[in-house]
């Protein structure tokens, strides 16, 4: 889609969906947009017609789904009994655009199986025209993981189509129950366990969401990477007598692991390069605990968490363990404990667990330093893990009386329950799988 065609569309939603407020003109490439509409505020009325063949209820189903998980659009329901209805009158027409503007859909898309796909049309329903067609491979066979993940794919070409940013609906989020370590589709559906040592903790995406890095606990502890292709795991770091290594995370260039080494004297954070070789010290923390690093997306910097002011803080450093600075200075008490820090894939903020009033809870703030803002408040809330549109997190919650995993969206405050088996913990979203 052109940009001008995306700036039709999105003007085209005042029609539907926008409350009156003053207007203000402002001229974008050569199109004049009505500025009531504000994109980060306001959702798109959107209605996926019926799609026809094989699998084609559960092809609309699942775009249907992850449009209204992105929190960009409102869902119009279509009543598929009548199909004339939607159509114009006479031969050979198309669609009964008033039909759909009267419904408050401003886009509309319309999906038809093909020999390698899916054919997949997009509608501006206020202008009567077609905006965007494209064709989409998608795996014979239907409802297996790959194919399910392919048509999330679509779902987020068409978010990318309307708002200008991909979607995130194909993408898995890694997570620790009991002993075992498990990914799900960010939907929820597929969940599969993967095939890890045991008391595998704390795993990482590296940035082609093709290898998760995790460590393992007890007194064989390790630093493990595994292929999510083949399985194959190999250890990069351990086991060293009297040594726990913890809370690795690939850095952005997917070719170094930072990570926490802990002994005797405290703990560390190290580096070393994902095929294995000697480890490189990054602080020193002189008796203190320095654990949980999460690097800013151009690499150049990390946040981590450390005790060396008396209780656990956040501190940003250079990647080479230079210009250390607290960045959680504010509120401080013998009982402050903020944790388990993770960037935000634009660069803008850092989501963090704190202990407020005696239970953790799950805030934000900006990595240029400013006030927090808290994003939870019900249950107990805290590992955060970002996903790559920058905007929803997933995060641990006992809101259901056991530890469950949840997903908000930080704009809208909108939550919704990931996984309904007790126990989920330490979750970590993957980079974008697909269309990328």
């Amino acid at each position: 889609m052109t940009r001008s065609s995306r700036a039709a569309l999105w003007a085209l939603a005042l029609v539907a969906i926008a409350a009156p407020v003053r207007a203000q003109d402002t001229t974008y490439k050569g199109i004049t947009l009505n500025a009531q509409y504000n994109p980060l505020r306001d959702k798109v009325g959107i209605a996926v017609l019926p799609v026809t063949g094989a699998f084609g209820d559960s092809i609309r189903a699942i775009i249907s789904r992850d449009l209204d998980y992105s929190d960009r659009f409102t869902v119009i329901p279509v009543d598929s009994t009548d199909p004339s209805a939607l159509r114009a009158p006479g031969a050979g027409a198309g669609l009964n655009y008033p039909v759909f503007v009267h419904m408050a859909a401003a886009a509309i898309v319309q999906i038809t199986p093909v020999a390698t796909g899916l054919h997949v049309v997009l509608h501006d329903a206020a202008r009567g025209q077609v905006v965007n067609v494209n064709e989409f491979a998608i795996p014979s066979g239907g409802l297996g993981r790959d194919w399910r993940l392919a048509v999330h794919g679509v779902s987020d070409e068409i978010e990318r189509w309307i708002t200008g940013q991909r979607g995130i609906a194909a993408t898995r989020i890694a997570y620790v129950r009991g002993q075992s370590m498990r990914i799900v589709d960010s939907d929820g559906a597929d969940e599969i366990t993967v095939p890890t040592d045991q008391c595998g903790v704390s795993p990482a995406w590296n940035r082609t969401g093709t290898t998760v890095v995790y460590s393992t606990c007890g007194a064989g502890s390790r630093i493990m990477a595994i292929d999510l292709a083949t399985g194959r795991a190999r250890a990069l770091i351990g086991p060293t007598r009297n040594t726990t290594y913890l809370t690795p995370v690939f850095m952005p260039d997917g070719n170094t692991v930072v990570y926490s080494r802990a002994g005797e004297n405290g703990s560390d954070l190290f580096t070393i390069s994902a095929t294995g070789g000697t480890p490189h010290r990054v602080t020193s923390g002189q008796g203190t605990d320095n654990t949980n690093p999460a690097p800013s997306p151009n690499g150049r910097r990390f946040v981590f968490t450390s005790g060396r002011l008396g209780h656990p803080e956040l501190y940003i450093t250079d990647a080479d363990g230079t210009n250390v600075q607290v960045l959680t200075d504010f509120e401080n008490s013998d009982t402050t404990f903020r944790s388990d820090p993770d960037w935000s894939p634009d660069g803008r903020q850092i989501a963090y667990s704190e202990r407020s009033h005696g239970r953790f809870q799950v805030r934000t703030v900006q990595a240029s330093g400013s006030t927090p803002h808290f994003l939870t408040s019900e249950g107990e809330n805290e590992q955060p893990s970002w996903a790559p549109d920058a905007r929803h997190l997933v995060f641990t919650s006992t809101r259901t009386g056991v530890r469950q995993l949840w997903i908000m969206d930080s704009e809208s405050g909108r939550m919704r329950q990931l996984t309904f088996s007790a126990g989920a913990r330490l979750a970590a979203w993957s980079p974008r799988l697909s269309g990328q």
